[in-house]
């Protein structure tokens, strides 16, 4: 990739930064797909019921899993590290809390965005997304991609 710069530390800036973009773009469906999985649990319902902060282990004894081995605590542990970030829960020494943000999840909030994200993540409203460049390439009409919906 030629960029226009004589400082070699500038181009290796400039390129370092156009693949995190990338990088960035390319992953970002972890952050939806973490959310859908967190509701499906019920883990933000599972955290309100607590009252108050919830560890890890609890959060594990709670879900409806097969939670037999060490493996499943640490996937929930990275789970719960991917939704902290995204700004859904919060962390601290006693254990994990709601953030505004992940009380619109909760199944009795009269403001629940949780089955909007059910639904606009469902297999069947993403799986069109995959066609887009089939359906541009092809010319086909707006209404036969859309039909896909």
């Amino acid at each position: 990739m030629a960029l226009p710069s004589d400082n070699i530390e500038d181009k290796t800036r400039e390129v370092l930064a156009a693949q995190a973009h990338i990088w960035n773009h390319t992953f970002n469906f972890i952050n939806s797909m973490s959310l859908k999985c967190a509701i499906q649990l019920g883990i933000p319902d599972i955290i309100h019921s607590h009252g108050r902060h919830m560890s890890l282990s609890d959060i594990v004894d709670a879900l409806p899993i097969n939670n037999n081995n060490a493996r499943t605590q640490d996937c929930v542990y990275r789970l719960m590290r991917i939704l902290i970030h995204a700004g859904f829960f919060i962390q601290e020494d006693e254990g994990y809390l709601l953030t505004p943000t992940s009380r619109l999840l909760l199944k009795d909030e009269p403001l629940s965005l949780a089955p909007l994200v059910q639904m606009e993540l469902d297999p069947n409203l993403m799986d069109p997304w995959h066609s887009l460049s089939k359906w541009l390439k092809n010319g086909d009409d707006y209404h036969s991609w859309h039909a896909d919906f």
